[in-house]
């Protein structure tokens, strides 16, 4: 007893959006339609795929089994579909990228746009967690993490490593101030980021090895609502130095006695590594790692 392609493409799309209503709008069909193809492929097999209510969808156990063998035949689908189009020659197609910080990689995505200007790309912005779960759930071709991280289904190229350093509004006292150390954020009011925050983490963990505590004044979604509740004085915000940008209206002070630093690396499923618009990203990546490089000594 064959599966029905049409039944499985159906199925996936609710599964990965969450309803059939999102499910059918990209596949360009009727809800009508998307629910007949999922309620044949479930009275095929004598089987139930998701929980059903009149608000949501859930998944039940063999629908989960399921999924992760339709995202590893979309993948599939998906590099076949490139190589019989004119994606090889990078002339249609899209690239999504799953980053905690987009200002380290727009100079890359410039130039990747500049020489394929027929690929349209995608930035979701999201921390740590959130870039690497859209990865996994194959929403995003590539991630930008604000760790390192050891995964065998991951290929890693690591980019950069930044001091973490604070910063105040121009009105507070610290602004006339060159630096501070880890002390004076003990039960300091602070602007934190939200749990999952790679840059919150490591806070925690240096105040915590150095037996001081952390006061949240508040805890944010995002670098730019952190900026922005420290521009109105709520307290003090932390962020790694390369994300600090310009910005008249705060005071960056660097941490003199936090060693640890914030890394960025980009990263991709290895099963997705050989695709063309996936590879070609990262050489660029690579070409400007190379170019940054520091010359060898005489």
């Amino acid at each position: 007893m064959s599966v029905s392609h049409a039944q499985l493409k159906a199925f996936h799309a609710v599964a990965v959006h969450g309803s059939f209503t999102r499910a059918a709008e990209r596949l360009f069909l009727s809800q009508p339609a998307i629910s007949d193809q999922v309620r044949k492929l479930e009275e095929r097999f004598g089987v139930q795929l998701f929980h059903r209510n009149k608000r949501s969808v859930r998944l039940t156990d063999l629908g989960e089994r399921l999924l992760s063998v339709t995202q590893r035949l979309f993948v599939v689908q998906a590099e076949a579909h490139e190589l019989l189009q004119d994606s090889q020659a990078l002339l249609t197609g899209s690239l999504v990228l799953a980053v905690d910080a987009p200002v380290h990689v727009l100079p890359q995505i410039a130039r990747f746009c500049e020489r394929y200007p027929g690929i349209t790309v995608k930035i979701e912005t999201g921390n740590t967690d959130e870039s690497l779960a859209r990865l996994f759930n194959y929403q995003a071709d590539l991630a930008l993490l604000g760790r390192d991280i050891n995964d065998e289904r991951l290929l890693s190229v690591p980019l950069r490593s930044d001091p973490m350093l604070a910063f105040v509004a121009r009105t507070h006292p610290w602004a006339g101030r060159s630096s501070i150390c880890l002390a004076d954020l003990d039960d300091t009011p602070l602007v934190l980021r939200e749990v999952g925050s790679v840059t919150r983490q490591t806070l925690e963990e240096e105040m915590n090895r150095a037996g001081l505590r952390i006061r949240a004044a508040i805890q944010v979604e995002g670098r730019e609502a952190a900026r922005e509740a420290v521009v109105v004085g709520i307290g003090v915000g932390v962020v790694s130095a390369a994300e600090f940008g310009s910005d008249s209206r705060v005071c960056a002070l660097p941490i003199t006695d936090c060693n640890r630093r914030l890394t960025e690396t980009l990263v991709c499923l290895r099963e997705q590594g050989s695709r063309r618009v996936v590879s070609t990203f990262l050489d660029i990546v690579r070409e400007d790692l190379r170019a940054c490089a520091p010359a060898p000594a005489p």
